[in-house]
């Protein structure tokens, strides 16, 4: 009888432990880090905020559990896709079991998987284990790109194209809601479509022109101080997240006084505004400056790519990473989302003139314009992930393996 009882109030504890982890991912996905509190996630599931300390102590133990719960069900994902036998097969069977799980949670049937883009924004020790745990997850994935026929790939390679694959599955969560959940399964085959055969027409080959670079730096004395300003705070938001780039830090990063930042933005807020704005005015001119080559879309869109690939490892980058955006208050993220979109969008356009001209495969042209912004958004941490790549061999590391197929050569 005494076993009884323990096991039901073991079970007991386990699904009222699952209702709060279902219900602070809800909030981390929508709010962040910095938005997610005990009292909310104890509102979501009607219990005291004193009743949910008996299960998580404080709030980043909370985060922390919600990504911890998310990586392993990822974890779970890769390893049954990585049982089949070649890495075409493997990258399908990846690309279904991700799209069915995310199905599975749009649908009510499952809990919603955790936006991992705010890790940085955890303290310590939660930070160090969510942060092993998701190593973990890439180690195993990168196998994907050892496979048979994948030899001649170096490992700094690899490690490049998974950053980039899992950039693609993250990113997905940002534009899937387009689509009903029983289109995922078209959705599926044009992403694969497009990661296995890239963007380029039979017989087109990689090279593109060189963009100067010189024409994205600031010019006048003015303009000059202000984006050293926001370059020093977009590296510190990048690094150490929003919650990590403090006033203080940023301040002393340049060596001025909190006076001065303030001078520049009322709030903090407001100075990751002005570093979106920063970023999608360099990406704008990137694209219009592409545009303007005499040549064909194909040439027009690989150079774009490889020009902001390049600009994100030099002495100008990186650009503000879109994990900053978990951190806005909610209408400020949706008027930086729309920006974003427009620079998709201007992607998609060029990617359907290609596609009328023959210079791009036929794919889809919004699916292919999400995908590409997600790959130059995540070169900003190849530095990271490759620590010896150069400027120069950015865009060939990173961009091309997008638009000419991640097991091209």
């Amino acid at each position: 009888m005494g076993q009884a009882t323990a096991v039901h109030a073991t079970d007991r504890f386990e699904r009222k432990r699952e209702a709060i982890l279902d219900a602070a991912t809800g909030l981390l996905n929508t709010r962040g880090v910095k938005g997610l509190t005990l009292g909310l996630a104890a509102e979501a599931v009607d219990l005291s905020t004193t009743s949910v300390t008996y299960y998580f102590k404080r709030k980043d133990d909370l985060a922390g559990a919600c990504m911890l719960r998310g990586i392993t069900s990822l974890l779970g994902i890769a390893e049954r896709a990585l049982a089949e036998p070649t890495p075409g097969q493997q990258l399908h069977a990846l690309l279904t079991l991700y799209l069915e799980r995310v199905r599975l949670a749009t649908i009510g049937q499952a809990p919603a998987l955790p936006v991992l883009s705010d890790l940085r924004a955890l303290g310590d020790p939660q930070r160090g284990e969510v942060a092993q745990a998701y190593m973990r997850l890439f180690r195993k994935l990168r196998t994907l790109f050892e496979g048979d026929g994948l030899d001649w790939l170096s490992r700094g390679r690899r490690t490049a194209r998974t950053h980039m694959l899992l950039e693609q599955l993250f990113w997905a969560a940002a534009w899937l809601p387009k689509y009903d959940p029983e289109d995922f399964g078209r959705v599926r085959d044009r992403m694969y479509d497009i990661l296995t055969r890239g963007l380029a027409a039979d017989g087109a080959t990689w090279e593109p022109a060189a963009l100067p670079l010189e024409e994205l730096s600031p010019k006048s004395r003015h303009e000059m101080g202000r984006d050293t300003f926001l370059l020093a705070a977009t590296r510190l938001i990048n690094r150490n997240g929003y919650k990590g780039a403090s006033v203080d830090k940023i301040s002393a990063e340049l060596n001025v006084t909190k006076g001065s930042f303030y001078h520049h933005n009322d709030a903090k807020d407001d100075l990751v505004v002005a570093c979106f704005d920063r970023t999608f005015e360099v990406m704008t001119r990137v694209q219009r400056l592409a545009m303007g080559l005499s040549g064909d879309q194909w040439l027009r869109l690989s150079s774009a790519a490889a020009t902001l690939a390049e600009f994100q490892l030099s002495e100008h980058g990186p650009l503000l990473r879109t994990s900053a955006l978990a951190a806005l208050p909610e209408p400020i993220r949706a008027e930086m989302v729309g920006q974003s979109n427009r620079i998709s969008d201007r992607f998609a356009s060029m990617i359907s003139d290609g596609i009328a001209e023959g210079s791009i495969r036929p794919v889809d042209p919004f699916i292919a314009a999400q995908m590409l912004n997600a790959t130059l958004n995540a070169c900003a941490d190849l530095g990271f992930w490759v620590p010896d790549v150069k400027q120069k061999a950015a865009p060939a590391v990173f961009a091309r393996p997008l638009l000419m197929g991640v097991f091209s050569r």
